[in-house]
């Protein structure tokens, strides 16, 4: 998706970069919204139909954190669930721009209607169910949403070819980097929740 909307390419299409930017943001932080409201709401309902004692809660957001960092690791060939799709290219032909800016943005910042990058996204809604809280669901699916939309300002400089062929060697180098944060957040999320569910 970041190789598809940047200045060079919207300009090839005759459309505003910062429309279909603004467009993408708004869809993204909605799409977090929604999906966090969504499994707050989720979790509030099972909460309140199951009484959970919270250093089990603890326990259960440890054990998730750990599996997570096995399927991210790959261990004992392990390989994380998740639709293998991506958003319809086709739509940069199809639609106006702010029409595709919002609709992929809608489907990446819902975070699971595309390719699940990494285990710390299933553990984050996994956190917002074991919370339940429908307002602390909008609140982190929206912060979320956020970040994934940020990414594609790292496109903003590219104006020509060699300008996204450039961003492209940049976006590999720095892949390896995020999966390793990644695994590391979920590792401090599994100290964390399990020094809780331990504390006395």
């Amino acid at each position: 998706m970041l190789s598809s909307i940047h200045p060079f390419g919207e300009r090839s299409r005759n459309n505003r970069y910062s429309i279909t930017v603004a467009a993408y943001v708004i869809g993204s932080t909605l799409g977090g919204a929604l999906a966090g409201a969504g499994f707050g709401v989720l979790g509030s309902a099972l909460r309140s139909a199951v009484e959970i004692d919270q250093s089990l809660i603890l326990t259960i957001g440890a054990s998730l954190a750990a599996l997570g960092i096995a399927f991210d690791l790959g261990l004992g060939g392990l390989k994380l669930p998740s639709l293998h799709r991506q958003v319809n290219e086709d739509w940069l032909t199809t639609y106006r721009s702010w029409v595709y800016g919002l609709g992929w943005g809608l489907q990446l910042g819902f975070g699971l209607m595309t390719i699940v990058p990494s285990a710390s996204i299933y553990m984050m809604f996994a956190l917002i169910l074991l919370n339940g809280s429908w307002l602390g669901g909008i609140v982190v699916g929206t912060f979320f949403g956020l970040a994934r939309a940020s990414m594609i300002f790292m496109m903003v400089r590219v104006d020509s070819p060699d300008r996204l062929r450039a961003a492209h060697r940049s976006l590999q180098r720095w892949a390896e980097s995020g999966h390793r944060v990644a695994v590391g957040g979920l590792g401090v999320t599994t100290v964390i929740l399990g020094g809780g569910a331990l504390w006395p």
